[in-house]
């Protein structure tokens, strides 16, 4: 796993690698393995796990397929702009 680090932004670079974990399940990983997990242990979890999947599955199948709704959006508040950069040009919507 690589991250680079842009203006010595140590901190920035800790965010994107932790978030990069997050998505690739270590720290899942990390916790699981702390203690000894019985096998009938791991078999109902791994169960569970792939209910869940299934479900989350069907869920999105459904959506698709316009039988459900979806779920809204939050709205994205606007951003200012990154020091030096100027102020986005505005859209045709906002005139």
């Amino acid at each position: 796993m690589q991250v680079l680090v842009r203006d010595n932004n140590v901190d920035q670079a800790l965010r994107v690698l932790k978030k990069k974990m997050q998505r690739e399940g270590v720290f899942r990983e990390m916790k699981a393995r702390r203690a000894y997990e019985k096998p009938s242990e791991r078999r109902n979890r791994e169960d569970a796990e792939a209910v869940r999947r299934a479900r989350k599955a069907a869920r999105k199948q459904a959506i698709r397929d316009g039988l459900i709704a979806a779920p809204k959006k939050k709205p994205m508040p606007a951003r200012a702009p990154r020091p030096g950069q100027s102020a986005p040009a505005p859209s045709m919507s906002d005139k």
